[in-house]
């Protein structure tokens, strides 16, 4: 029995047609999925990323199934709510599974082949990566391997699509043999699972003629060995440090390069055509007289005398002598509202076109290259120790990295966290201290404007916030915290179609699931710019204390305070506009860094913890936030 009470969908379990695609954590069985079903799914080169399945329709002959890419897992025996999760698609039944074996690491991932045959599904074996286990000096006999496991296995290397061809000629021929006659598992794994695939491995794979019990004629490559000496601190920290500012470099120079042509398209073409565009239509209607008339509406009286409306061919009044202030200045709130400084399609290509989006853009080249050659794992064990004395073991390291992406699925995937202090730990640290994707685009325009080493300063000031937040969060946060389990995965350089395939994918997702909450913030901009609603605030004497007094920023900052609250990132973008000095530059990126998550986190961390977890959070950003930014500014006064 599992300790785990893992909710799975019953839909998904009871589907009569479906078919398992399973193995261990880094064996490449997402992209298997995604050429399989056609759905594109990012695959990541490090475990641990998520806990949720997911599942697409591909054909087989003329038949049509459910592939459902079950979580990596090293075993069907449940320690872990992502093996809880394995174990209960396992125990529903399938048509068939296809297992996916790395054949670089082929005993560890026997176990779970050992374990399946117990199971009465039929299996077809995907000996994935055979090129990186040539490279090794590993030699498979595949056709002992089959006698042995009693199915089908199918040589792959899935990233250059070699060997899908023969694996669905297989899975068609168990399907088939599946409906004629009854499946009776090889019953291979009666007793240790480790021990079975010891010995299986022995006469199947020879290491230069010796068996897996002999791993010393293991050849190694270059990138063999500079994997093994990046998880040691000499050299490991200055390559981590020359990753880090070379990541810095891509993210800064990279996203300048691509910002220019961007700026030359949007205030050269784009903006001067909403320009023209609303200039003539509000210039038209101004001039234009009949009842239905802006001019009747706005100049002649139309609001004069309240609030009128048109019924049965003539205007009646209900009233609302209130708007009459508004309505004589109708005209310029809508076109300050559409094509002001904070207009709709002005701002709306300004910040998301040519601020956010070449910045983006030029960090997922950077981290989906890490990603796909496996040195995010390596970091994790590298900073085990100092991460361990903060509180959390180094395989946090890896959802926080995913942060940088979005902090929803780092909070997601801290389900794969085995402590209850360690997942707290885990959203603390995301919310307070690692910035989204969109917030480091717009923090590296920010700090770009003034010179090449402000956007070092802020990294440096992140990571000492970082080690703050992680170091005040293990001590508040009660419970213990598990040593690192983490497999450290090949060294390889990334396969150029699956690299730029899954730079794309992300982009679309990343246009997809920003794009509307980041047009929400731009309306709200307009809004409170265009109907002077923003200059009332910022005029308010208590807002002003805060903001000028002890922030020491202009007035019109405070539209990023309300605007962070919508989406992270514009929490800096309406700074871009500021004439700004380089004290009052960092003290709003310092700001922008530690403000509260937006809306959308809020509501995960609700999800997944309790209400009062995603208030306390919500309250502590916000309060640091301003905090700190004082102090810098105040200290930053005495010096400057």
């Amino acid at each position: 029995m599992s300790c785990h009470n893992v909710q799975v969908d019953d839909k998904a379990l009871n589907k009569p047609n479906k078919i398992l695609l399973m193995g261990n954590p880094n064996v490449g069985k997402s992209v298997f999925f995604s050429e399989l079903t056609g759905i594109n799914v990012i695959s990541s080169n490090f475990s641990g990323t998520t806990v949720n399945f997911t599942e697409g329709r591909f054909e087989v002959g003329f038949n049509e199934y459910t592939l459902i890419d079950v979580p990596g897992v090293y075993s069907l025996t449940p320690t872990s709510e992502a093996e809880a999760v394995a174990a209960r698609f396992v125990e529903s039944g399938a048509l068939a599974v296809i297992c996916v074996l790395d054949a670089s690491n082929l005993e560890r991932n026997l176990r779970l082949a050992m374990e399946l045959t117990r199971h009465d599904i039929p299996t077809v074996y995907a000996l994935n990566m055979m090129d990186v286990a040539k490279r090794h000096g590993v030699d498979i006999d595949v056709k002992k391997l089959e006698e042995e496991l009693g199915a089908p296995v199918v040589e792959t290397i899935a990233v250059k699509r070699q060997g899908f061809d023969k694996l669905i000629f297989h899975l068609e021929a168990l399907l088939m043999q599946a409906e004629m006659e009854k499946f009776v598992a090889c019953r291979k794994c009666e007793g240790c699972p480790w021990a079975a695939a010891r010995d299986i491995c022995n006469r199947s794979c020879n290491f230069n003629g010796d068996g897996c019990e002999n791993t010393r004629g293991r050849r190694s490559s270059f990138l063999d060995k500079l994997g093994d000496k990046m998880v040691k601190p000499f050299p490991g920290l200055p390559i981590a440090s020359l990753v880090m500012v070379l990541l810095v470099g891509v993210v800064v120079f990279g996203g300048r390069l691509l910002r220019m042509p961007l700026i030359m398209l949007v205030d050269g073409l784009i903006v001067p055509f909403f320009r023209n565009v609303f200039e003539g239509i509000f210039g038209f209607f101004a001039g234009y007289d009949s009842v239905f008339t802006y001019r009747y509406l706005f100049y002649d009286g139309g609001f004069q005398t309240g609030f009128r409306v048109f019924v049965d061919g003539s205007f009646h009044s209900v009233g609302y002598d209130v708007y009459s202030a508004i309505a004589n200045n109708m005209p310029s709130v809508f076109l300050n509202v559409l094509i002001g400084e904070y207009g709709i399609f002005i701002i709306s290509f300004q910040w998301i076109i040519a601020l956010i989006l070449p910045y983006v853009f030029a960090f997922y080249l950077a981290i989906t290259f890490l990603e796909d050659s496996g040195y995010l794992p390596r970091v994790s064990v590298l900073f085990d120790n100092i991460m361990r004395k903060l509180g959390v073991q180094g395989g946090s390291l890896i959802h926080m990295f995913l942060a940088l992406g979005c902090a929803i699925p780092a909070i997601l995937g801290s389900r794969a966290a085995t402590t209850k202090k360690e997942r707290r730990m885990i959203a603390v640290i995301v919310c307070f201290a690692v910035p989204c994707i969109s917030q480091i685009g717009a923090l590296a325009a920010l700090m770009g404007e003034f010179s090449w080493w402000m956007p070092i300063v802020m990294v440096l000031f992140a990571l000492l916030m970082f080690v703050l937040v992680a170091f005040v969060a293990g001590k508040v946060i009660k419970g213990k915290t598990d040593p690192l389990i983490l497999e450290i995965p090949n060294l390889l350089l990334p396969n150029a179609k699956t690299y730029f395939r899954k730079l794309a994918i992300r982009m679309k997702h990343f246009l997809k699931d920003a794009e509307v909450p980041m047009l929400i913030a731009v309306f709200i901009a307009a809004l409170l710019a265009g109907t002077g609603i923003l200059n009332i605030v910022a005029s308010n004497p208590q807002v002003q204390a805060v903001v000028s007094g002890w922030l020491g920023l202009p007035e019109e900052a405070v539209v990023s305070l309300i605007l962070g609250i919508v989406r992270r990132e514009m929490s800096v973008a309406p700074l871009i506009l500021l004439n700004l000095t380089y004290l009052q530059a960092f003290v709003a990126g310092a700001v922008s860094l530690l403000y509260l998550p937006c809306l959308s986190v809020f509501g995960i961390l609700a999800k997944e913890f309790k209400i009062r977890f995603a208030i306390a959070i919500f309250v502590g950003t916000i309060v640091t936030a301003i905090l700190v930014g004082g102090i810098i500014n105040q200290i930053g006064q005495l010096f400057l």
